[in-house]
């Protein structure tokens, strides 16, 4: 009778069955190395947007007052007396007033 080759059949299962696991291995750590770079992504973003709301905060802040430096260096009482040392200003005479009226402008002449 003839032998059949019994050990070939093993190894060809045995390879075949090694084949699943390693597999699944593989992709076991290739998973846990995207886990990993994505928790590093989602630190480093949380870490930057911490940091421009921080800038943000600040910047609001700075508007905030340079708003009120604006409102403050605007007051009439605080301008006419510059304008009246830095450019000769003087409030003019009535006969030099310009009535607006709905319409043509007049201009009041002086009397004698």
């Amino acid at each position: 009778m003839a032998a059949r080759p019994t050990t070939s059949r093993r190894d060809t299962r045995a390879s075949g069955s090694l084949l699943l696991p390693i597999g699944l291995a593989l992709l076991v750590v290739f998973s846990a190395l995207g886990v990993v770079q994505i928790k590093n992504e989602h630190r480093r973003m949380t870490v930057k947007a911490e940091a421009l709301r921080v800038d943000n905060e600040r910047l609001d802040l700075e508007w905030a007052q340079l708003q009120l430096e604006e409102a403050t260096l605007a007051q009439a009482a605080r301008v006419e007396p510059i304008a009246r040392a830095q450019f000769g200003l003087v409030e003019p005479a009535a006969w030099q007033t310009i009535e607006a009226v709905q319409g043509p402008v007049s201009v009041t002449e002086p009397t004698p």
